[in-house]
């Protein structure tokens, strides 16, 4: 008889389970799967930073290129010109 009368009585640990348990079930199954939907997209959606590294590399690509060639047609010097000589 004591066993019967131990079962009747619950832990709050179980309590507090079967309340989370009734909030969560009461949450219909479209808020859930917009609410899954959201944290997938937040992980997977591209941030500032990386199109601001994307742009910032680019730009150093096309400075590096334009430097190259300013330097390298700046110091070609017509041979054929001639020099006044006053």
């Amino acid at each position: 008889m004591g066993r019967k009368d131990a079962s009747t009585i619950k832990l709050p640990v179980d309590q507090y389970r079967k309340q989370i348990g009734k909030q969560d079930y009461k949450k219909t199954k479209p808020i859930l799967r917009a609410t899954k939907l959201k944290a997938e997209a937040k992980k997977t959606a591209i941030g500032i930073k990386e199109v601001g590294l994307v742009l910032a590399a680019i730009l150093a690509l096309l400075l590096a290129f334009y430097a190259f060639f300013y330097l390298r047609l700046s110091t070609d010097v017509d041979p054929d010109l001639e020099q006044d000589e006053d």
